[in-house]
């Protein structure tokens, strides 16, 4: 989704709210997985010093890992673009129930992206709440395309990989550049480079190791290995 699609057009903008307000439970419901676990343990064994990611649902979090920068923000807040104030996704969820009593709108539940997008048959119907504190536009402080991740993110995640001994790269293609910058950045300073990810990806050339797996089975084999 681009913020433009979300700012200019309040049809697109309603079916978003509409399908979000009947999915978003089902990422808050989400639970770790293994890959997710793995890393948080190897954090607690002082071996990963911190997690750059660019998914929103907050599972590493969820996993124990604290060292987390969420580059891309999470779907767990809302911020509004006139004032800047925010509230939780659970607090506006309240709001929009309240606005739509029981709506569905033929959805079927467990047509459920990872972002929360779920499929709606009939949004024409549903109504969209402003923000309470200045009846500005909401949207989830989730970086959409064509914005830019906030300046003191993108610095703390350098800092994370600056102070790093090595970078590893997990389940991810590098294919956007808010990613890729750190692999780019981590070649730079002539830190080593490992990927796990299934199929190629952007930093291929400048990884030292690359092992084409999925991530869960790695990490936790790399887990119990590191971590006594």
């Amino acid at each position: 989704m681009t913020i433009r699609q979300f700012t200019s057009d309040p049809v697109f903008r309603q079916r978003y709210w509409a399908r979000n307000h009947v999915g978003w439970r089902h990422i808050d419901k989400a639970s770790p997985n293994a890959g997710h676990r793995a890393l948080a343990d190897l954090e607690k064994a002082g071996v990963v010093t911190g997690v750059v990611t660019q998914n929103v649902d907050l599972l590493h979090t969820k996993a124990g890992s604290r060292a987390v920068v969420n580059l891309h923000g999470t779907y767990a807040q809302v911020v509004c673009l006139e004032c800047a104030h925010t509230m939780t996704r659970a607090y506006l969820a309240g709001l929009l129930e309240a606005a739509n009593p029981g709506f569905q709108g033929g959805a079927d539940r467990l047509a459920v992206a990872p972002d929360a997008d779920a499929v709606v048959a009939d949004t024409s119907s549903f109504s969209i709440v402003d923000c309470p504190s200045c009846g500005g536009m909401l949207k989830p402080d989730i970086v959409y395309f064509g914005e830019n991740v906030p300046k003191e993110r993108v610095l703390q995640a350098y800092s994370l990989v600056d102070c790093a001994d090595a970078l590893l790269v997990a389940g991810s293609s590098l294919a956007v550049f808010s990613g890729y910058r750190f692999v780019r950045h981590a070649a730079a300073r002539g830190i080593p480079i490992a990927i796990v990810n299934r199929g190629d990806t952007r930093g291929d050339d400048l990884a030292s190791v690359k092992v084409d797996a999925g991530c869960s089975p790695i990490l936790a084999l790399l887990a119990g290995e590191l971590v006594a």
